[in-house]
């Protein structure tokens, strides 16, 4: 009997070891402290001795090397200096050898938290900034350390002016001597209004001496406690917010006055050009309209921070125009990690191909940093879904290198989050991971077809981003906030007329985008609706109507979703249960919510086209008057565990 009760107290120790949470993220290294390490003390030095599997590693500096480059040759890790080392570090523990250096100097998270801990478009719990844990706080550093991330913008871009209040600068120098050891910097977004709200002043004129002096002696009060801070990203005259053209100044007027401020500090100045108005005829167009007769006007350290896509975020856009029309003026790009419009923390979208496709028509020498809205709280696995993980891993290996691939990025990242020795088949990985690389490189295609395939886009709930409602269009609701200002169905057909006959969007376009783009026979079908109203009798290069298209697309989204349930389940011997159970309940939710969207969809649409649906397909399994009558409650969505009502 003691020799059963043993055995069975070991068997129940190899089940904890096995669990995991997720709280580890992609660093799931097993303490060695076997390595004998030479060179400098630093942390580099630290990480190597707890973690490298090896006996010895050497840590050498060459003040030759750039900035946060390194080398690795065997188990040497050479660079110009500490950081250096700690990215070689990280570099070596993933077996990498030769030289790296990154391609971008700023490689930002953009966090959208408010000062009551909540986090704007935030599916993974509340702000890990609110009450700061230190032992958290130090997990978020490593991890961003480790994929090459050096920047952190602490607070929401819908600015609350207390984010410069003194006590609040105090909580902020806190945070950055925290990461400032791992090499990251801090920011803060600014309410552009500030010298009003904080400094009690009557204006917030760029151009007004005593709001000049204001930001002057606010910027030298953030620099005595944070000696190295970065600088501020600012959202102004977008939304509501204030801004400069609130003193009938220019974008540039007021952040060229921010930059002079901030620039003896070395600090810069993001400024966002996610700027539109209910008034303009097409939301597309206005970012241009409004930035490029400022092109050249702005100081050298202002950088132009623009979303991958001219409207907000969509699972599929173009790029944003202003990338290539932008000639004298710095840029940077802002993707979105967490997934606004793609999900939440419900649904897998693994993010790399659509950041792939944006530098396929993005030169990433063009730009002068990348930013990326984080999908981090306080959740136990940081991101509320385990393999939404893969996306923040992503956003700093594809910062560090645009040239990585999203395989290549994909097969890193689970080698080392799901990785054991159970995992591994004749000593192959790879045989038994295939599949989940596959899914993750289908999965952000498979989104598109069963939410907005086709070119649509912007057809989401008008009270959150998660759900559909294509037909959402009440009484006193800006237009520009209903779906049907986009799609514009009707009898004739469904698309946003964005060639030279409609709202000339296409012209923001070099050539030979723009001719491409304004014939209905030579646009890209996954962008049609995009640049045009496609009649639904129009042929399209599969021989299908385009009403027949549209179904087709809708239903493969839906079955590539109910494939990523089969091909999860297939892994459950080699993967431990907590995650394995979780995953599975995120990818029941993302299967049903599929369904959800094709029927919506197809059925309102239908009230338009008065067309059948295709019968090689399967045919929506609800009916529209359910489909209208759906809603989850504000704050629902992004917790599945409190399900779905009607």
């Amino acid at each position: 009997m003691k020799r059963l009760a043993l055995f069975i107290t070991l068997l129940t120790v190899v089940a904890l070891a096995k669990a995991e949470d997720g709280h580890q993220l992609w660093l799931r290294y097993q303490p060695v402290n076997k390595a004998q390490v030479t060179g400098p003390e630093c942390l580099a030095a630290t990480e190597l001795r707890t973690y490298y599997q090896g006996e010895k590693a050497t840590l050498a500096l060459d003040p030759k090397m750039a900035d946060d480059a390194y080398r690795i040759s065997g188990s040497t890790v050479t660079a110009k200096n500490a950081q250096g080392l700690l990215y070689g570090a990280y570099a070596l523990l993933r077996g990498e050898q030769g030289y790296s250096a990154p391609f971008y100097k700023l490689r930002i998270l953009n966090h959208w938290d408010n000062p009551d801990g909540t986090v704007e478009r935030g599916f993974a719990g509340k702000s890990i900034f609110l009450n700061p844990d230190p032992e958290r706080i130090r997990m978020y550093a490593r991890a961003n350390a480790s994929v090459g991330i050096n920047g952190t913008v602490l607070n929401n871009v819908n600015a609350k002016p207390e984010a410069l209040s003194t006590e609040s600068l105090q909580k902020t120098k806190a945070i950055a001597d925290q990461l400032r050891p791992f090499g990251i910097r801090v920011y803060l977004s600014i309410n552009f209004a500030s010298p009003i709200k904080v400094g009690g002043l009557e204006t917030a004129d760029p151009l007004n001496a005593k709001v000049v002096g204001w930001w002057k002696e606010k910027v030298k009060e953030i620099y005595r406690l944070i000696p190295d801070f970065g600088g501020f990203l600012v959202k102004a005259n977008s939304e509501g917010e204030p801004g400069p053209q609130d003193f009938g100044r220019t974008h540039a007027d007021g952040a060229n006055m921010l930059a002079r401020v901030l620039k003896p500090h070395k600090g810069i100045v993001m400024w966002r050009a996610f700027v539109y108005a209910p008034q303009s005829p097409d939301r597309a167009n206005q970012a241009y309209e409004e930035f490029m007769p400022l092109d050249g006007q702005f100081a050298d350290n202002v950088i132009i921070q623009i979303k991958n896509g001219p409207i907000d975020f969509q699972p599929r856009e173009p790029y944003s125009p202003l990338f290539t029309a932008l000639q004298k003026t710095q840029m940077m790009v802002e993707f979105q990690i967490t997934q606004e419009y793609l999900g939440a923390a419900n649904h897998l979208v693994y993010l790399a191909p659509m950041w792939q496709e944006f530098f396929s028509f993005v030169k990433p020498g063009s730009l002068k940093a990348m930013a990326g809205v984080a999908n981090i709280g306080d959740d136990t696995n940081w991101c509320g879904h385990h393999f939404a993980q893969a996306n923040w891993y992503a956003f700093g290996r594809t910062a560090w290198n645009p040239a990585l691939t999203p395989e290549d990025i994909a097969k890193e990242w689970l080698k080392a989050t799901f990785d054991t020795p159970s995992s591994m088949v004749n000593g192959q990985w790879s045989m038994v991971n295939a599949p989940l690389l596959s899914m993750m490189l289908r999965s952000r295609e498979a989104c598109v077809n069963y939410m907005m395939p086709l070119g649509i886009h912007h057809i989401f709930a008008g009270t959150h981003h998660y759900g559909p409602e294509p037909w959402y269009a009440p009484k006193g609701v800006r237009v520009d906030w209903t779906p049907p200002y986009y799609h514009k169905a009707d009898s004739i057909g469904m698309g946003f007329n964005r060639t030279l006959t409609g709202t000339a969007n296409v012209r923001q376009y070099p050539e030979p985008l723009c001719s491409l783009y304004n014939d209905i026979s030579t646009c890209p079908e996954n962008l049609i609706t995009w640049f045009h109203h496609v009649p639904w009798d129009y042929k399209m290069k599969s021989g299908h109507t385009f009403w027949d298209e549209l179904c087709h697309h809708y239903d493969k989204g839906v079955h590539e979703a109910r494939s990523f349930l089969n091909v999860w389940d297939a892994m459950q011997p080699f993967v431990d249960a907590q995650r394995f159970s979780e995953v599975q309940r995120k990818l029941r939710i993302q299967a049903r919510d599929a369904e959800w969207w094709r029927d919506a969809c197809l059925l309102y649409f239908q009230t338009f086209s008065r067309r059948p649906i295709p019968q090689d397909m399967e045919h929506p399994v609800h009916n529209l008057d359910e489909m209208m009558q759906f809603s989850i409650p504000i704050g629902m969505y992004v917790n599945p565990d409190h399900g779905y009502t009607k």
